[in-house]
């Protein structure tokens, strides 16, 4: 079978790592399904664009190895293309937004790269980056929207379909479309049967709006979490390869990333990024259409900022009724605050903090105003904590 897909998987063998795939039992009852992880982000730059950029890198022309490149990148291509353009001897240059993670764009450097940071978005950058190509006789590598750099990208889909026979349905990240692309072409070439399912970040919707357009359309890109998802207009040669191929594209928010980051932490030992943990995080709605089936899920990605991940840990606990807030009034007297702590304690919620205010009090000055961070297993638990507290006549508000 003549496919770039193919020619790419032998093209990297020994430039890049076939990651591991392992089975969840846990995240799989919790979803509804048998489920089997793709860990992606094992590759040495910590995602799967190595497997595009160097698949470029490798397709280049002497005098183009000799000139050197450029790309645009939120993080994670720029990360590929300095890595390997430093192995195999050719100048890299990035172009990056000022809001990419300071992790990526230092490491970017130790790479050798040399680093311009420019604009609020990934599509200044690329304006940038054009310039750049066309002023100093660089070869541009886009992150996604490329023949070559999608077909690298496949290669996950081929692995993924030999480590894991039988699958129904692979669930893939989407920003600019090269990964899904990649993927859905190579499982389509193996296993036409198979049911391929994207997901974004509901604060760049670019894969649902241009599906909904019939072309690829501008769309408005929020900061999240899902930072490598934030790409303002979908590839236009990845768009009907998506139209195609892929059977839905499902949005997530952003308490659903950091809730299934959280997951993946604490249940598998793996620290994902946003853009990497969107999948897990729809899956983790229980979708009806998969109850039962056998699911593949492509953990693309584990670049994330530590002082983030401290965030989002506590975000996502927040989220899955593992921490709450909550501020309540009582009497300025005292034992009042050691009765509020003693109802607390008999709901078996664990203080993690609390903050006794009176500069801040409610108008009634014999009363003050408690706020508590808690501990709790779930959503049921804290719904036990609403009752102790209505019972005890007590006025509160969560989540403040």
């Amino acid at each position: 079978m003549d496919h770039g897909i193919w020619r790419a998987r032998e093209r990297l063998r020994g430039h890049v790592r076939e990651t591991p795939v392992f089975s969840s039992p846990l995240l799989g009852a919790a979803c509804g399904v048998e489920l089997w992880l793709k860990h992606e982000y094992h590759q040495v730059t910590g995602s799967f664009k190595e497997r595009g950029a160097v698949n470029r890198l490798l397709l280049l022309e002497p005098e183009e190895r000799k000139r050197g490149v450029v790309a645009a990148s939120a993080g994670n291509h720029a990360l590929g293309l300095a890595y390997h353009g430093q192995r195999l001897g050719i100048p890299v240059r990035v172009v990056m937004p000022r809001f990419a993670p300071m992790v990526k764009v230092d490491r970017c450097r130790t790479y050798g790269a040399a680093v311009d940071l420019v604009g609020d978005s990934f599509d200044e950058a690329k304006e940038l980056a054009e310039a750049l190509a066309k002023d100093h006789g660089l070869t541009l590598v886009p992150g996604f929207d490329d023949p070559d750099v999608i077909d690298g990208q496949g290669t996950i889909g081929l692995e993924l379909l030999e480590q894991v026979l039988d699958l129904d349905a692979v669930i893939v990240p989407v920003g600019g479309g090269g990964l899904l692309a990649g993927v859905a072409t190579a499982v389509k070439l193996v296993r036409p049967d198979v049911q391929l399912i994207g997901v974004e970040a509901a604060h760049a919707p670019t894969a649902s709006r241009a599906l909904e357009a019939g072309h690829p359309a501008l769309v408005r890109v929020e900061p999240g979490l899902a930072d490598g998802l934030a790409v303002a207009r979908l590839g236009e040669h990845c768009f009907p390869i998506i139209q195609s191929q892929v059977s839905s594209v499902e949005r997530v928010e952003e308490a659903e990333i950091a809730a299934a980051i959280v997951r993946l932490l604490e249940v598998e030992k793996a620290l994902v990024e946003g853009a990497g943990a969107v999948g897990m995080a729809w899956l983790l709605r229980r979708p009806a259409s998969l109850q039962g089936r056998r699911v593949g899920v492509i953990l693309s990605g584990g670049n994330i900022d530590l002082n983030v991940a401290a965030r989002v840990i506590e975000r996502g606990l927040a989220a899955a009724g593992r921490l709450c807030r909550v501020a309540v009034e009582v009497s300025d007297y005292p034992g009042a605050l050691a009765r509020l702590l003693s109802l607390v304690a008999s709901t078996e919620a664990n203080l993690v903090r609390v903050d006794h205010d009176r500069n801040f009090a409610p108008a009634d000055v014999t009363r003050v105003s408690v706020s508590l961070v808690l501990e709790t297993r779930d959503a049921s638990h804290i719904e036990r904590l609403r009752e102790v507290l209505s019972g005890a006549g007590l006025n509160y508000r969560f989540g403040v």
